[in-house]
C-alpha cells in the first residue's frame, strides 16, 4: 500500500508538471509592463525607457504599475514590438497567455485608428504632436504591419481570434487607403510622404522644433515597401511608381553618410564619395530642397548652418533609397509582372 501511494503521488507530479505550462522569459516581462488598454510605453512612469534586458524587482514592478494610459504609444516599435514578441513566444510555447496578451494589444492598435485609417503616435494621449497621423519612426507602418498579418495570418498570427482578423482587414484597407491619400501632390505630380500629418485635415505638419514640414525620406522608403506587400491595383503602382521617380531625382549624388562613435560620442559626417548616393531626411514640400530644423524651430538649407547639437543628434541624411530603386523596385515589377 505503501508504495502503491508514492506512486500514485509521483504520477501526480508528472502529471501536474506536463500540464504546466511553457514560460519565455521576454514574454512574461512584455506581460508585466503591459497597459490596462492593451498598449505599451516606450517609457515608464519615471521618464526612463523599457528596458526588457531589466530584472524585474519590487522597485522596478512599482514604477511599471504607476505607468498609465497616457504612455501607450506605437512611437519606437513601441507595442508592434511587444505584439511580435509576444505571438513569437506563444508559437514558442502555445502558453495562451502570450496569446491573450498580444490580443489585447491587437484591439489596442484597432481602438486608436482614426475613422479616416490614419494612426495617432500615442492613445489616448493628446498633447502636442502626439495626435497627429505619424508616419514618423515608421510609428503607422509598424502598426498597420500588425493588422496585416493578423488579416492574412502570417508571421504566426494564424491563431488570433476570428473576429479579430476581420476588424483587422478592415482596418489595414483604412490604413491603405489613409497612405495613398496622405502622398505629396506637388503641381498635380505625386512625390513621398511628410512624417506627420493633421488628424483631421489629414495636411503635413510639424512635430518637434527640428522637425518642420516637410517630406520625410526614410519613412517614405518604408512606406513603398509597405504597399509592395499588398495586392497591386491601379492607385498601388501609380503610387509607388511616382515614389520611385521622385526618389531617383532627388538624390544627392557623389556623397556618403556615416555615423561613428569617439569617446562614447556620436560622429556623423557627410562626406564625397564618388559612386554613391544619399537623400537628405527631410525636403521642402515645395521646392523639393534638403531642409534641416533647429531646437529654436529654425529652418535652414544648409546642413552646415545647424547646431553641432542637432548635426551629432540627429540622422540628417540616409543612403535607404538606394536598395529601395535598385532591388526592391525592379523585384516588385518582376514579381507582378508590371512594366516600367
Amino acid at each position: 500500500m505503501k508504495h502503491l501511494t508514492i506512486s500514485i503521488v509521483l504520477f501526480a507530479f508528472v502529471a501536474s508538471s506536463c500540464s504546466a505550462q511553457v514560460k519565455d522569459t521576454l514574454a512574461e516581462k512584455m506581460m508585466v509592463y503591459q497597459l490596462p488598454n492593451g498598449g505599451w510605453g516606450k517609457h515608464t512612469s519615471d521618464k526612463k525607457n523599457v528596458d526588457y534586458t531589466k530584472k524585474i524587482d519590487s522597485k522596478l514592478l512599482k514604477i511599471i504599475k504607476a505607468t498609465g494610459d497616457d504612455f501607450a504609444t506605437i512611437d519606437n516599435n513601441a507595442t508592434s514590438r511587444e505584439i511580435n514578441g509576444l505571438i513569437k513566444a506563444y508559437s514558442n510555447t502555445k502558453n495562451p497567455d502570450y496569446l491573450k496578451s498580444a490580443e489585447k494589444g491587437i484591439h489596442y492598435l484597432l481602438s486608436m485608428q482614426y475613422e479616416n485609417g490614419g494612426f495617432p503616435q500615442y492613445y489616448p494621449n493628446t498633447s502636442f504632436y502626439r495626435k497627429q497621423v505619424t508616419y514618423n519612426d515608421n510609428a503607422m507602418v509598424n502598426a498597420l504591419t500588425v493588422l496585416y498579418n493578423v488579416a492574412e495570418e502570417k508571421e504566426g498570427f494564424e491563431g488570433v481570434d476570428s473576429k479579430l482578423k476581420e476588424k483587422s482587414k478592415i482596418a489595414l484597407q483604412k490604413g491603405i487607403a489613409c497612405i495613398l491619400k496622405t502622398q505629396v501632390l506637388q503641381n498635380g505630380k505625386l512625390s513621398i510622404w511628410a512624417d506627420q500629418y493633421d488628424e483631421n485635415t489629414l495636411q503635413p505638419e510639424k512635430a518637434r522644433a527640428f522637425e518642420p514640414v516637410s517630406l520625410a525620406t526614410g519613412e517614405s522608403v518604408t512606406i513603398v515597401k509597405f504597399l509592395m506587400m499588398q495586392p497591386v491595383n491601379p492607385e498601388i503602382e501609380k503610387s509607388i511608381k511616382s515614389a520611385i521617380q521622385w526618389f531617383r531625382e532627388s538624390k544627392i549624388e557623389g556623397y556618403a553618410y556615416s555615423v561613428s562613435k569617439d569617446s562614447g560620442s556620436t560622429i556623423r559626417t557627410l562626406s564625397k564619395k564618388e559612386g554613391s548616393a544619399v537623400w537628405a531626411r527631410f525636403y521642402d514640400i515645395s521646392t523639393n530642397k534638403p531642409v534641416f530644423g533647429d531646437r529654436d524651430g529654425s529652418v535652414k538649407f544648409n546642413y552646415e548652418e545647424i547646431s553641432e547639437e542637432r548635426r551629432m543628434g540627429y540622422s540628417w541624411y540616409n543612403e535607404s533609397g538606394t536598395k529601395l530603386i535598385e532591388s526592391d523596385f525592379p523585384k516588385w515589377l518582376k514579381k507582378n509582372n508590371i512594366s516600367q
